[in-house]
């Protein structure tokens, strides 16, 4: 059911110092950062040769990754994103097994544009998975 791995987010406290990091030390290409205010975060995009990588920075005051802040000061990986062809049905099946969606079951718009989900992290070895359609 699932495909390629689309991306690692990984959750972070400064987000220009992240973004010197991956660009001036690793010599990443690095997106420019755009706010999702729908999910609370701005996002920026690390291009690499076989995924991406997502830094995700706190957007207001009511941000998912702030509490995640607060557990992690330093940050570290959020979730991970799987790329799946038909994300109803790719619901449809893991709520059949058992696995809980988080939210109103409903997809939403991710940062690339297209219908995203997350999954419970305790039906996944404690991982935040999210389910990109592509």
């Amino acid at each position: 059911m699932i495909g390629r791995l689309n991306h690692v987010a990984i959750a972070v406290p400064d987000l220009e110092a992240s973004i010197a990091q991956y660009r001036d030390t690793l010599g990443a290409v690095v997106g420019a950062p755009q706010d999702e205010p729908d999910h609370g975060v701005t996002v920026v995009f690390i291009e690499l040769p076989n995924t991406k990588i997502e830094l995700l920075y706190p957007l207001g005051d009511s941000s998912p990754i702030t509490g995640f802040l607060e557990k992690n000061p330093a940050g570290g990986i959020h979730h991970i994103c799987y790329e799946v062809d038909d994300i109803l049905q790719a619901r449809d099946h893991l709520l059949s097994q058992g696995a809980r969606v988080l939210g109103t079951g409903e997809p939403k718009t991710g940062a690339h544009g297209k219908p995203v989900l997350f999954l419970h992290p305790k039906d996944f070895n404690g991982c935040l998975v999210e389910l990109e359609q592509v």
